[in-house]
C-alpha cells in the first residue's frame, strides 16, 4: 500500500470531535492535548498548506458551564449550551494560534447554508478569501439557530461538505479509534483493521456502527457518509486516532490509520461536475478574442461577452458560445442575468460604476469554467 501523507496536501480540512477536545471528567478543554494539535496545524500552515479546522465542543463546554447534564438535552437546552460554549471554544483557538501570528476566523453553518445556492457561494467565497489571506477558519455547526430539520447532527459530514466546497484535497477525521475495522472494535475484539479503502462497497458500508462516546454525536456511520461526499469530489480522507499528542504529524509517521482514496483529483471532479452534471440556465455569446483567452486557461471577462441570453442567477451554470453559436465552454456564472446584461462588452474596471457595487472581475472564473469545444455533452 502506498503511504499517503498530510505533508503532500495543499488544502487541508481537519475535524476534531468533542470526545477528544473536552475532558469527560472535568467538562473542560483538554489544553495539554490541544496545544500539540495546534503545534501540528502551525507546522503545516508554515509549510504553505491552507488549513481549515472543523471543531466540535461548544455544547459539551456549555453544558459544563451551565451545569447541564450532557446527554438527552432538549433542543433549546442544547442551543443554550452551544451559545455559551462557542465563545469559550473560539477564544481558546484564537488565544493559541495568535501566539504563532495566525489570524483565526469563526464560521457557524447549518445544512441549509450548504444546500442553498446563494449561501453556498457566499460561504465558499468567504472561506477562499480567508485562506488566501492566510487565516485559519474555525468552523462548527450553528446549533444555536439550527432546528432538528436543518442540523447535520455531526461534524464529520459538515467537514466533508466544507472540504467539497473549497476543493480541499485532504480531509482528516480525528477519532477515538485508529480507523475503519470490519466491526466496532470496542464491541468486537476480533474485528480486523482496514488500512486503505479505494471504493465504498456495500461490504465496507456495512462495517459501520454507532458511536458509544459520551460527547460525540457521530460514529463510523457518519464517517463513511463523509467519505462518500469527499471521494466524489476527488478529495482523499483519513480516519486517524486523535487521542495521542501531535495527532496530525503522527499520521505521517509509520502509524495505524485508514485512508480513503479517490479515483480523481478535486479539480478534475469539479470540472466533470460542471461539464456533465449541471443543467445550463443561460447562454453567453463571446467574441474571438475571448475564445483565444479561454483556450489559454484564462477567465471569461465581461469585455469579451457580446450577448447574454436566458434568465439565470448568480451561481447557475451557463453555456459559453461563439458568435456562430458553437459551444466553447460551460461554467458557473458570477452574476445574475440582469446584471450580466448591463456589463456586456465593458471593462472590469467599469463594473462597480455600472452595478453600484464592486463585484467579481470575471463573468466566469477559470476555476469554474470547462472547455467543452469538441466534447460530446
Amino acid at each position: 500500500m502506498m503511504k499517503y501523507k498530510i505533508a503532500d496536501a495543499k488544502c487541508l480540512v481537519v475535524k476534531v470531535g468533542s470526545s477528544l477536545l473536552v475532558d469527560n471528567t472535568t467538562g473542560r478543554i483538554n489544553r495539554k492535548w490541544l496545544r500539540t494539535l495546534i503545534d501540528d496545524i502551525v507546522h503545516f500552515w508554515q509549510a504553505g498548506l491552507k488549513v481549515v479546522l472543523v471543531s466540535s465542543g461548544s455544547v459539551a463546554l456549555g453544558c459544563h458551564h451551565l451545569q447541564l447534564k450532557n446527554g438527552d438535552l432538549h433542543l433549546e437546552e442544547k442551543q443554550a449550551a452551544a451559545a455559551v460554549g462557542q465563545i469559550k471554544l473560539a477564544h481558546v483557538y484564537e488565544e493559541m494560534l495568535k501566539k504563532h501570528g495566525i489570524t483565526v476566523a469563526q464560521i457557524l453553518l447549518t445544512i441549509n447554508d450548504s444546500e442553498n445556492r446563494i449561501s453556498y457561494i457566499n460561504i465558499k467565497n468567504t472561506l477562499e478569501t480567508l485562506l488566501a489571506l492566510r487565516a485559519i477558519p474555525i468552523i462548527n455547526e450553528n446549533d444555536t439557530t439550527a432546528t432538528n430539520e436543518i442540523q447535520y447532527g455531526d461534524n464529520d459530514r459538515l467537514a466533508a461538505r466544507v472540504a467539497q466546497m473549497i476543493g480541499a484535497d485532504t480531509l482528516v477525521l480525528l477519532s477515538d479509534i485508529e480507523g475503519l475495522y470490519t466491526a466496532n472494535p470496542q464491541l468486537h475484539p476480533t474485528a480486523q483493521f482496514i488500512p486503505e479503502v479505494k471504493k465504498l462497497t456495500p461490504e465496507i458500508l456495512a462495517m459501520a456502527d454507532e458511536s458509544i462516546s459520551d460527547h460525540g454525536s457521530g460514529g463510523m456511520i457518519t464517517k463513511l457518509s463523509a467519505a462518500k461526499i469527499v471521494l466524489s469530489s476527488g478529495c482523499r480522507m483519513v480516519i486517524a486516532p486523535g487521542k495521542y499528542f501531535n495527532p496530525l504529524t503522527r499520521i505521517d509517521l509509520p502509524s495505524q490509520c485508514t485512508w480513503f482514496v479517490p479515483k480523481t483529483s478535486p479539480i478534475k471532479a469539479r470540472k466533470n461536475w460542471i461539464a456533465h452534471h449541471l443543467q445550463p440556465q443561460g447562454i453567453l455569446l463571446i467574441d474571438a478574442g475571448a475564445i483565444i483567452a479561454l483556450t489559454r486557461g484564462k477567465s471569461l471577462l465581461s469585455v469579451g461577452v457580446l450577448k447574454v441570453q436566458g434568465e439565470f442567477r448568480k451561481g447557475d451554470a451557463v453555456c459559453v458560445l461563439s458568435e456562430n453559436k458553437q459551444e466553447i465552454a460551460r461554467g458557473i456564472v458570477n452574476y445574475a442575468a440582469h446584471e450580466a446584461k448591463k456589463i456586456v462588452g465593458k471593462k472590469s474596471c467599469e463594473i462597480e460604476k455600472i452595478l453600484g457595487y464592486l463585484g467579481s472581475e470575471e463573468i466566469v472564473h477559470r476555476s469554474d469554467l470547462v472547455i467543452t469545444a469538441g466534447e460530446k455533452i
